[in-house]
């Protein structure tokens, strides 16, 4: 078998020649003996022992060996294997409902076996059905058997083979050293192979319990490896930053920025202050910021970002602002052209738009003023970090709702131009729960708006059974009546085979129907419309334009107003099947009310499964709704249900950074990794950059972005 796992190693040219198991493997990630000593067990089986059917009791899962007395097909309604095991004390009935030719003459009477499975009594009296079994041969395991994460093609036999030979050849040595160890009380003796021997091949008399919770110490050892690596990989981030070089951008006495401040229509709040004096600090340094800008839905992160583009426009340089939608991107566009558009006109410059949907002509003036520095601020999509994109002078660069962007284009957009790197701040509505931040954020500089704007006023939050539809469409016609504006947010866009959820094109026209006759306080008839994903552009920008406007009464929509859309008239969201949405979801989508003087509903709309009931995790998600409106503690709560997920967004590229450690339950192994990293990284460099290959390989080139 070593030949054969040695084969997962071989150069990519070669990957056609391997065979389906070794193909699986590459599948999975398995390339390196390192990766295979890392693929741990799901679960175990035991197969140490053998349990006389005299002694056993139903429902008990065990292993019986004996002879087989007879093995018949029997085709009475369901074509069957019925095989009778005698272990000497007793009789069983093997049944099998798929099985072959092979396996039947492999059972022939008189051939000695082991069967595993769970004892029940059925028709045949003791009965084990579709049981694992083999040929008596051999002394049984002296190890539990270890059943592993696999996928179609990749035999559980082949598996442990391969994990077994790598076990032997990867290289286990110690990375740490024993001083931090002992800092780290409750792990398992013995080093890290005798970590993973105890976990690939558990004795019999293990605690099973410790192993399937993973409060085994060698589970211990595991977590706070993989911890510690994590924590390596983001010092060492750290410090590749600092060694390069940033622009120095000095404040400007009466410059851009304080002429800014003098003609925004409302005064800053003491945390965008706070947070605004932070960046500045950043930007006066030749480090390049690296920082996360987070707040709340409408805490007031464009207007912080408009601050600190202005500060680097003052000292002679340009930003870009790159947002993950075009509508979003156009939110920030019109804002940033109220406040700055009029104060770069007396310098000869302006703000350039630059998206994929722009015709040629546009975009080539577009481009034409970023190249030769007129354009001082671009804002757009991903098309910023175009391969066309010419910055004159690049040094600072703003990312909203940075969790959307993959690792490469975050990268593009930092990319050095004449050694020097652009300044990063990264916005996100979604704020980062406290042990995120100390672990896959531990690199980044983190600034927290967690102060409203005066003026916002409280959502009441109501979940409602979809059964009370009427009562819900006599509230929208008494808003509607007086001028107010509704959301009604779907989360299909068209009928479904797949699905049966409510959808938008459906639900815009039953709302049109349900509210004809309704007028506004001005007489006119209430008009219902319709955003999504699939319309075109122009259509997008139309229907927006004219809810702003207040000529649309109800926007029917799917989930593309989840940011960036803000119209304070609007003072009703509706959202149907909110037992199918995340958390943060649900609460950014909430997040489009409220922004006026006008009291705000916020209405989650569910459908109870075929038992009457959500889901535990459903339960758990429009609770946190009702219960607060906290976007900080939402995260939390978020957190705890669904785990770091889509926290780190494309970080993960699609691999969890984190595959053994749980960031709730071992917070006291965080606490050691992240004592003992940065002294790790200055006593013993190189053992801390082997602790880092083994754990991560290419996956710490993400903590970079």
């Amino acid at each position: 078998m070593a030949a054969g796992a040695h084969a997962v190693t071989e150069p990519t040219a070669r990957a056609a020649a391997l065979s389906g198991p070794q193909k699986a493997l590459r599948k999975l990630g398995l390339l390196r003996p390192i990766d295979l000593a890392l693929h741990l067990p799901l679960r175990y089986e035991d197969q140490t022992r053998i349990t006389p059917l005299a002694q056993a009791q139903p429902g008990q899962t065990l292993q019986l060996e004996g002879t087989v007395r007879s093995a018949e097909v029997r085709s009475g309604g369901r074509r069957q294997l019925q095989v009778l095991l005698d272990d000497g004390s007793g009789c069983c009935t093997l049944l099998f409902f798929h099985f072959s030719g092979a396996q039947h003459k492999a059972l022939a009477p008189g051939t000695r076996i082991r069967a595993r499975g769970e004892l029940r009594h059925g028709l045949f009296g003791p009965t084990l059905l579709h049981p694992q079994w083999q040929r008596a041969e051999g002394e049984l395991p002296r190890s539990l058997t270890p059943v592993y994460p696999a996928s179609a093609g990749l035999p559980q036999a082949y598996l442990r083979r391969a994990i077994a030979s790598a076990l032997e050849r990867a290289d286990l040595s110690e990375t740490v050293p024993p001083q931090a160890w002992a800092d780290c009380p409750g792990l398992a003796g013995g080093g890290l192979r005798a970590a993973l021997l105890g976990l690939h091949q558990p004795p019999p008399e293990v605690a099973l319990a410790s192993l399937e919770d993973r409060s085994h110490p060698a589970w211990q050892r595991l977590k706070a490896e993989e911890l510690l690596a994590q924590q390596l990989a983001q010092w060492q981030a750290r410090q590749l930053r600092a060694a390069r070089c940033a622009p120095e951008m000095a404040p400007l006495a009466g410059g851009l920025h304080a002429q800014l401040l003098a003609r925004l229509p409302f005064a800053l709040t003491a945390a965008q202050r706070r947070v605004g004096a932070e960046i500045d600090a950043d930007l006066q340094r030749r480090t390049p910021m690296h920082r996360l800008l987070q707040g709340d839905v409408g805490s007031g992160k464009t207007v912080v970002a408009a601050l600190a583009a202005a500060r680097a426009i003052d000292a002679g340089w340009q930003c870009a602002l790159m947002a993950p939608t075009e509508i979003l991107a156009e939110q920030h566009f019109g804002k940033l052209i109220d406040w700055l558009q009029p104060l770069l006109q007396v310098q000869g410059r302006h703000i350039a738009w630059l998206t994929g949907s722009q015709n040629k002509g546009q975009r080539t003036q577009a481009l034409a003023g970023i190249h030769d520095g007129r354009a001082a601020l671009v804002v757009g999509t991903h098309a910023v970090i175009g391969e066309q994109v010419q910055f004159a002078r690049l040094g600072l660069a703003l990312i909203d709702e940075q969790h959307r962007f993959g690792v490469a284009q975050r990268l593009a957009l930092r990319s050095a131009r004449e050694g020097v790197e652009p300044h990063l701040l990264m916005m996100s509505a979604t704020p980062i729960p406290r042990t995120l931040a100390m672990s896959h954020y531990a690199d980044l500089d983190i600034s927290s708006l967690d102060e409203l704007p005066p003026g916002r006023s409280p959502i009441l939050t109501k979940l409602l059974s979809a059964s009370r539809r009427d009562e819900l469409l006599s509230r929208l016609r008494a808003q509607l009546a007086q001028g107010r504006q509704a959301y009604w947010v779907c989360p299909l866009i068209e009928d479904s085979e797949a699905l049966d959820l409510r959808n938008a094109q459906s639900t815009a026209l039953e709302l049109a129907a349900a509210l004809e006759g309704c007028n506004g306080p001005t007489g006119a008839p209430v008009q219902v419309g319709l955003l999504h994903a699939r319309l075109p552009l122009a259509e997008k920008k139309e229907v927006m334009a004219r809810f702003c406007a207040g000529q649309i009464g109800v926007l029917v929509s799917t989930t593309v107003v989840e940011v960036g859309v803000d119209v304070p008239n609007a003072t009703l969201m509706v959202i149907e099947h909110a037992e199918r949405f995340g958390l943060s979801q649900l609460h950014q989508l909430r997040g489009r009310v409220g922004r006026g003087q006008a009291a705000s509903v916020c209405v989650l709309f569910y459908e109870p499964g075929e038992n009457g009931r959500l889901g535990e995790a459903a339960r758990a998600r429009l609770r946190a709704m009702l219960e607060t409106a906290d976007g900080f503690e939402i995260a939390r709560r978020d957190l705890e249900i669904r785990g770091p997920g889509e926290f780190l967004g494309a970080r993960q590229s699609g691999a969890p950074m984190l595959r053994f450690a749980d960031l709730e339950h071992d917070a006291h192994l965080l606490d050691w990794a992240r004592a003992w990293a940065p002294r790790l990284l200055a006593e013993q460099p190189q053992a801390a950059q082997r602790h880092i290959e083994r754990w991560l390989g290419a996956k710490s080139d993400f903590l970079k972005a």
